[in-house]
């Protein structure tokens, strides 16, 4: 009911860009230019976990991208699912393109799932949402895509928010689980985990980690296990993921 009477309030309320506030429009040009970014690109973070996927990234978190996707997370700008949605199709049709030419099926967006006390005190799942919007965005390019929200807790965590990476990965060591079922939805189609952001890549690697439990064939790079430079992938070489946004300096670094 919450989500229902925001998205009720922004049609009948002023609205401010989500990035820069101008009024009068929910996302302006400059932003939405911003929130595009560079064009998806590999990113890892530093130090770069064990077990963690091969990220593809949108733009980098900072100024107006850090300003929409917080106002949408936490200030329940849900107009913003679109544009977000848009930059994270970007991502997962980059992590795709690293697919053998042989694979075959529709993409399908596992989004690493957000805590209930998160959802309630928010009153939506933020990433789910942006993932509906990107599975809907590469639909309408021809890509056939949809979410499949497989993943959940098996216990509570901490919030991340206050946590360094240490903490982070000790919070979330264990913490996910595929549902009863899942492994078969994910059958006949090519996975990529989904989320708005990441900062240690400890989410993504937890959520990387309890795929691979239920034996789950991942999106295999053309270079089987090593990068396009020739060297050996760390951790999980054969998992895909995609994001909206990670830290500047995780695209500065590349080693590609």
């Amino acid at each position: 009911m919450r989500g229902w009477w925001r998205e009720i309030a922004g049609l009948v309320l002023p609205v401010a860009c989500g990035g820069c506030g101008r009024p009068r429009t929910e996302l302006c040009p400059r932003c939405r230019e911003e929130l595009a970014g560079p064009g998806p690109r590999r990113v890892r973070p530093v130090p770069e976990p064990a077990g963690l996927p091969v990220v593809h990234a949108s733009a980098p978190y900072a100024d107006a991208v850090r300003s929409i996707l917080l106002a949408h997370k936490e200030r329940g700008a849900l107009c913003l699912a679109g544009p977000l949605g848009s930059a994270l199709a970007g991502a997962v049709e980059a992590a795709a393109g690293r697919c053998d030419a042989s694979g075959t099926g529709p993409l399908l967006l596992v989004p690493v799932p957000s805590s209930r006390r998160s959802v309630r005190a928010r009153g939506h799942d933020p990433t789910r949402r942006i993932a509906l919007a990107a599975a809907g965005r590469l639909r309408s390019r021809g890509r056939a895509a949809r979410v499949i929200p497989v993943l959940r807790q098996r216990r509570a965590v901490a919030d991340q928010s206050g946590l360094g990476a240490r903490g982070r990965f000790a919070n979330l060591a264990g913490a996910l689980e595929v549902v009863a079922g899942g492994a078969r939805l994910m059958e006949g189609g090519r996975v990529v985990l989904v989320d708005d952001l990441m900062t240690t890549g400890a989410s993504l690697t937890e959520a990387a980690r309890a795929l691979s439990a239920v034996h789950l064939p991942f999106i295999r790079a053309r270079s089987e296990g090593t990068a396009e430079n020739g060297t050996p992938e760390r951790g999980f070489a054969h998992a895909a993921a995609a994001v909206v946004a990670c830290s500047p300096s995780s695209f500065e670094i590349n080693r590609n």
